[in-house]
């Protein structure tokens, strides 16, 4: 028989306002803490200097965390011209300046060079893995050590504001591995001189924003109180992109113990559809391998499972006692 695990059941996604000089790590764990919550997760870490959309999972909603992760992200920040850091933020050491400083016009005329698909090699001060260790505690201890670039995608990037010469404000929104402190490394560099962070805002990752978040402050002073709960946003929050399908009560119990069902026609007919608005009304489409969020009349979570020959298969299944979901 195994252990129970300590604390409340509760199932949900809590969308935070990070404040400044607290780690993800931490956030999550006074999160967790306020719900006496089992188990909790986040989805995109952001660095103490950050402040933000940090999207905390509970319970069963840990099982939908690499559904976020994957989703666009909207950033506010602001550079520092002339001087580099070891971290490529203000929390770093000095390790190189410059007396150039970058005009309003060369940077308007350079940003197209750095939006869309280019490459970036991460920080040395990052969460990337570099033979099983993380690249931050590496170089914390001075190790050598080379990160390799990789692709990612910038989806667009502005520049906001620039009232002296020794600063700008920026908003970007990019994709999934994108490090904003690399991107303002290899701008500046670009833009002949050089820059670091001072002051990074996360406005948005997936379908959560922070015009929806509540501070951490804010969240403890609520205690265990009904208003505390109202914060918690469903599990189904963060799958709005995946297409959903209702199933029975018999039909559940098979897919909670891991079995597949068969595909109803009306199931068949709405999967169509979303392979259609997706644009793949065309000649030989096929529904084949498409991930569908399945859930109960009443909208409870019931797995995640992929089409596959004529059948549902689920390939994460949501388990709940007694809870909040």
């Amino acid at each position: 028989m195994g252990r129970r695990r300590k604390g409340t059941p509760v199932h949900g996604w809590v969308v935070l306002d990070k404040p400044e000089g607290v780690t993800s790590t931490q956030a999550v764990a006074r999160v967790r803490k306020a719900y006496d919550a089992q188990k909790a997760g986040h989805a995109g870490t952001l660095d103490p200097l950050a402040t933000g959309v940090l999207a905390i999972a509970l319970g069963e909603a840990t099982k939908t965390v690499p559904y976020v992760m994957e989703g666009r992200k909207n950033y506010r920040f602001t550079v520092r011209w002339g001087i580099a850091t070891d971290t490529d933020d203000s929390q770093g050491e000095i390790i190189e300046r410059s007396a150039a400083r970058p005009a309003k016009t060369a940077i308007i005329a350079r940003l197209p060079d750095f939006i869309g698909e280019i490459s970036q090699v991460p920080p040395r001060f990052s969460a990337v893995k570099v033979e099983g260790a993380r690249a931050y505690d590496l170089a914390r201890e001075g190790a050598d050590f080379v990160l390799q670039a990789r692709r990612i995608t910038i989806d667009d990037a502005a520049l906001i504001e620039m009232s002296e010469p020794d600063h700008a404000v920026f908003e970007m929104e990019c994709g999934k591995g994108s490090y904003v402190r690399a991107w303002v490394r290899d701008f500046a560099r670009a833009l002949g001189t050089l820059g670091h962070v001072v002051g990074l805002r996360r406005l948005r990752v997936g379908s959560f924003r922070v015009e929806s978040a509540i501070s951490l402050e804010s969240l403890e002073a609520l205690g265990h109180s009904p208003a505390a709960l109202e914060r918690i946003l469903p599990i189904s929050t963060a799958l709005d992109d995946i297409p959903a399908l209702a199933v029975t009560g018999s039909d559940s119990v098979r897919l909670r113990s891991g079995n597949p069902i068969l595909i109803r026609a009306p199931q068949l007919a709405r999967l169509t559809t979303v392979r259609d608005a997706y644009g793949g009304a065309r000649e030989g489409a096929s529904i084949q391998g498409l991930t569908v969020f399945l859930s109960t009349a009443k909208g409870e979570p019931v797995a995640l499972a992929q089409v596959a020959e004529g059948e549902l298969r689920p390939f994460r299944v949501f388990n709940f006692g007694s809870s909040t979901t």
